[in-house]
């Protein structure tokens, strides 16, 4: 009996197992968020069990499952969703917004993840879309307007030219206020390695351009100084970090995924609008000048043209026909060859030489990236290639980049990931020398100062450009203007880049609360370097230069850190990191400058007759090597109290190389505050207020010198000069800088407090408050001529920045509610920086080089950094301007302040609409305010090729307002061409060329429309999407003349301290195309 009653129990448990198992099945589905969009990263469990899965790219999933099981459905920052299976299959789910479980997590400072809500200062994350697939190539340019408290400008209108980036002000006079770049969790050199001073030629470009926008995943912005001590002196600036998709953690796809990206774009130069009225002259007469004072083209004017000694006759329509330009060169041995000419009739008309000068331009990108794993090891490769052909001739940027990356967790506690990146940049593009309106102001040859402002009538396109001998040929009698198509073909720079980073970092798990981590990595790069001009030239080394550099940069980084994470009790949780860091940075150059080309043609050193190895441009050694080391400990230490409030210490004491043992070493503390009421008070929490958060920080960090600022510089010299017996004398040189033992590091304090809320279910606003201060500048001291030096470093100088941040994210219709969805995010941004202090008898510090007769950057005590200098009109005790007998305007040398280059406020406007598989999007900005020295208007005005927005009647005579040294009014009439050119341009006045930046800017839109999936159902896609996009695609600069056309998102000193400076930066670029985006 009890047998047969064990079998029936048997019986019965079998049977019961086997059923169960029949009702198991796999349940499918996709997961969308509250706009109808797939939601990759889901956490899908069985309620009850440990069974589990993710969704995918796609928002879908797959699970075993019987019937009456519970799946639960959690996402960060989303609702957690309960579905029961029932007799169907499919399953699926769209997640609902809660702000209450906004547990954002972020990279912070030594890659270090924290939730959003604990942190007591601001950071922005900008991720991958907002990133990738933009026609610009360099991926600071792509972050413009996207992130509040952060001016980015480019240093002229090429492609691949530097740009340069500054976050919450200056904060240094001498030293770089550029902020640290963090690739990957290592730092990332991004200098600009210029060759030369802007003065030159400004053609180098900012190692971040080795970066490919579409291999980021995504962008954090550490903006202040208690975001960053624990990156010390190098994140005084602020801090960019930078994760790759090679980088980038998270679980794994269920399958291997291949995305690939095309991306096709042209590009135009926005070029001043020119007036087709008048030609070249002066005072209405006609003359083959650089300037465009002429008669009309018509004739209806006095006819001047008529009376000219180059007229024939008059022609169709009535066209001045004249005698060719070559007739009237001066010397015959340029026209050589082209005898032929002398025949031509040259019709006096207006021409397009300017316009035909550039070109369309063309942007190539291709990327591909491929992502899989399991459950323990992932692995993301991405190979991506950028073409950018400019639409000046001559620039071309071309870069390949190679990347690999992964991660494992090993079954021994240890966990352990990499990455390797390689990429191969090269640019080329002719030289952009300082210009002030005639050819090149100084050594270098200046692509865009010799052909903007060519005459209307100039036939640019058709005149020869070379000599037969290899001279450069134009039109003028005397031939001294260089001709831009022999800058073009003759005058080249270029740059060669092979660079490697990669990191490697193993981790153990001493329990489950401490973590230990070993991470080392490596960013080098080798950047060839070319400086070439044939001989002939007029600009420039007229008998032909070539100078080449070799640069190795490397940076090797050490971090040994030790994490906790620990419950103290149900209330209290402690986060704290230990850690220890060490940097090695070295820098060695090698070059070498020819002077006196043999063969015209051959830019190589073999065929020049006097090797140097000095830069002739700006007397530096072409040999250098340096080497700085910085060693530091640091403790960022978070305690919180039942997730509503958040205190953190952080401290980093460093070590540097730089300085003297006795003040080489500096702590610099860090602390915040996170309190989020509407947690500590529900009640707070309703319909209107659903999240709010208050913060507090104080940081601190330094500026520590460049190298060799402590010590007298030796330079030792191989060829120093050459006796009367050809006897090469060798030599040794004592810098005349003077080293200072007692040099300290600026140090740079920062009181930052803000709020975040979340209001309305459909409104982020966030507010940032923020002081800086820095003390004991580094500044360059003029020594007296008896002391044997000609200057020294000394601290002294204070400045100040005060500012506010504003950013926002509005969702004004959801497409799951309405149909449409309208997305309104932004950004605003006011800060002035001002120089509170400088030693007594020092009236101002010159922040950049100069140039003489030119306005400049300085810092003035009591202003706001960087003002601009420069001469004015000379006026009386009332206040009238003085005018000369002539009936000009007299000048004041004088310099005293002519403008304020920093922008009151700026802000961008970010709107987005959503509407089934189509989405919209524009960034709008604007800048109010910054005075721009604008050498590119006033030589524009000033030749006469370019109207003002009162166009000066030419055929009049004018009277200057003003009065003559005796108080009487000024009654002497000048013609239109004095007023324009002798007022405007050459009069050496710089007050009349400073105009307000006010800019109103369409930076980017764009028009996406994603294939349905169902129509890819039976395609190798996963998903396939097509957008059409650009980028600068209209401005207006409200306060300079229209027909100008100019950009104020650019300035000639580069990557520097300067702003505000214009000495013809050249046109900036509209650019527009498509990108199509498929996944398998």
């Amino acid at each position: 009996m009890k047998v047969k009653k064990l079998f029936g129990a048997l019986l019965a448990m079998c049977l019961s197992i086997a059923f169960a198992h029949a009702q198991e099945k796999t349940v499918t589905g996709t997961v969308t968020d509250q706009e109808g969009v797939p939601l990759p990263g889901v956490n899908i469990i069985v309620k009850g069990t440990v069974k589990g899965t993710q969704s995918d790219f796609d928002g879908n999933y797959a699970l075993e499952a019987s019937v009456g099981d519970v799946l639960v459905f959690s996402y960060l920052g989303q609702r957690t969703q309960e579905r029961s299976i029932g007799a169907g299959s499919t399953i699926d789910v769209q997640m609902e917004e809660d702000a209450s479980q906004l547990e954002e997590v972020v990279v912070t400072a030594q890659g270090i993840v924290r939730e959003k809500r604990s942190l007591g200062y601001s950071v922005t994350t900008v991720e991958s879309e907002k990133v990738e697939s933009r026609p610009e190539a360099d991926v600071a340019r792509v972050l413009n307007g996207k992130v509040a408290g952060v001016n980015i400008t480019s240093n002229n209108g090429m492609s691949g030219s530097g740009t340069n980036i500054i976050i919450r002000g200056y904060s240094s006079a001498t030293q770089s206020n550029q902020p640290l770049f963090i690739v990957d969790g290592i730092p990332f050199d991004s200098g600009t390695n210029t060759q030369t001073n802007f003065l030159d030629g400004n053609t180098e470009s900012s190692r971040f351009l080795d970066l490919d926008p579409n291999n980021i995943e995504s962008v954090s912005v550490l903006k202040g100084l208690s975001a960053t001590v624990l990156y010390g002196n190098r994140g005084r600036n602020g801090v960019i970090l930078i994760t790759t998709k090679g980088a980038a953690t998270g679980d794994a796809p269920s399958k291997t995924e291949v995305s690939v990206t095309q991306s096709v774009f042209m590009s135009n130069a926005i070029l001043p609008k020119f007036q087709d009225n008048y030609g070249g002259g002066f005072h209405q007469g006609f003359g083959y000048f650089f300037s465009n004072w002429g008669p009309r083209f018509d004739r209806t004017d006095d006819d001047g043209v008529a009376s000219a000694g180059q007229f024939i006759r008059t022609g169709p329509n009535g066209v001045a026909i004249l005698q060719h330009p070559f007739n009237y060169i001066a010397d015959p041995t340029l026209i050589a060859g082209y005898e032929d000419f002398l025949d031509d009739e040259y019709p006096y008309k207006p021409y397009n030489g300017v316009e035909e000068f550039f070109r369309t331009g063309y942007v190539y990108s291709t990327s591909v990236n491929v992502r899989g794993g399991s459950e323990k090891v992932n692995f993301n490769a991405n190979y991506g290639r950028t073409e950018d052909i400019g639409v000046t001739p001559g620039n071309r940027l071309l870069r390949n980049n190679f990347s690999l990356g992964g991660n494992a967790a090993l079954s021994n506690n240890f966990t352990v990931s990499g990455v390797f990146n390689f990429a191969r940049t090269g640019y080329k593009s002719p030289p952009n020398a300082v210009s002030t309106g005639s050819g090149a102001a100084f050594n270098g040859s200046a692509i865009f100062g010799d052909v903007l402002y060519t005459p209307r009538s100039v036939d640019l396109t058709n005149i020869p450009f070379q000599a037969v001998d290899g001279r450069s040929l134009y039109y003028r009698s005397g031939n001294d203007i260089q001709n831009p198509y022999w800058t073009v073909a003759n005058s080249k720079t270029s740059q060669e880049t092979d660079r490697f980073t990669g990191n490697v970092s193993m981790s153990y798990a001493i329990n489950d609360w401490m973590n230990l981590t070993y991470r080392v990595g490596l960013d080098t790069y080798t950047e060839l370097n070319s400086y070439g001009q044939n001989r002939g030239g007029v600009d420039g080394p007229t008998l032909g230069i070539l100078r080449t550099t070799s640069v190795r940069n490397s940076i090797w980084n050490h971090d040994l850190l030790l994490s906790a994470d620990k419950n103290l009790s149900e209330d209290l949780n402690l986060k704290a990191t230990l850690g220890a860091n060490s940097r090695r940075d070295t820098y060695a150059q090698d070059g070498i400058e020819s002077q006196g080309q043999l063969v015209f043609g051959v830019l190589e050193h073999y065929n020049f007759t006097t090797p140097s190895s000095v830069n002739s441009f700006s007397g530096s050694n072409l040999n250098q090597n340096f080497e700085e080391n910085l060693v530091g400990i640091y403790l960022d230490a978070t305690l919180s109290y039942k997730d509503f409030v958040y205190l953190n210490m952080v401290g980093r004491n460093d070590w540097s190389s730089t300085l003297e043992r006795e003040n080489n070493s500096l702590f610099y503390p860090g602390a915040s505050l996170s309190f989020i009421p509407t947690t500590a008070f529900p009640a707070l929490q309703g319909k209107v207020l659903n999240y709010a958060k208050l913060r507090l920080g104080y940081g601190s960090s330094a500026g520590f010198p460049t190298p060799f600022n402590t010590r007298d510089v030796l330079s030792l010299g191989s060829r120093t000069f050459v006796d009367f017996n050809g006897n090469v004398v060798s030599g040794n040189t004592v810098s005349d800088v003077l080293g200072n033992r007692d040099l300290s590091p600026e140090r740079v304090q920062e009181l930052e407090i803000g709020l975040d809320t979340r209001l309305f279910n459909r409104l982020n606003f966030n507010v940032s408050l923020y002081q800086k201060a820095t003390t004991d500048l580094i500044t360059n001291r003029t020594l007296d001529s008896s002391t044997g030096f000609r200057s020294t470093f000394v601290n002294i100088g204070e400045v100040e920045t005060k500012g506010v941040e504003v950013d926002y994210d509005l969702n004004l219709f959801r497409e799951s509610e309405s149909g449409i969805g309208f997305n309104l995010a932004g950004n605003f941004t006011a800060s002035e920086t001002i120089v509170t202090d400088l030693a007594e008898g020092t009236n101002n510090i010159l922040l950049t080089f100069a140039v003489s007769g030119e306005a400049a950057n300085y810092a003035v005590e009591g202003r706001p950094f960087g003002v601009l200098l420069g001469s004015t009109i000379q006026r009386d005790d009332n206040g009238n301007k003085v005018v000369g007998s002539n009936g000009r305007y007299l000048v004041d040398n004088n310099i005293t302040e002519i403008g304020d280059p920093n922008p009151d406020w700026t802000t961008a406007l970010i709107p987005t609409i959503t509407f089934k598989n189509f989405t919209l999007s524009a960034n709008l900005q604007y800048r109010h305010g910054g005075d721009v020295y604008s050498v590119t208007t006033a030589g524009l005005i000033g030749r006469g090729v370019v109207d003002a927005d009162d166009p000066i009647h030419r055929e009049s005579n004018y009277v200057l307002p003003g009065v003559f040294a005796d108080g009487s009014p000024n009654n002497v009439a000048i013609t239109a061409t004095e007023f324009g050119f002798n007022t405007f341009f050459a009069g050496g006045i710089n007050e009349v060329n400073i105009f307000d930046g006010s800019t109103i800017r369409l930076q980017e839109a764009s028009l996406g429309y994603s294939i349905p999936k169902k129509m890819l159902d039976k395609t190798p896609f996963g998903s396939l999407s097509l957008t059409l996009s650009g980028s600068n695609l209209w401005y207006k600069a409200v306060n300079f003349p229209d027909d100008v056309r100019y950009d104020t998102n650019s300035s000639s000193t580069g990557v520097g301290n300067g702003q505000g400076i214009d000495f013809f930066t050249g046109p900036s670029t509209r650019r527009y195309g498509l990108t199509v985006r498929a996944s398998f």
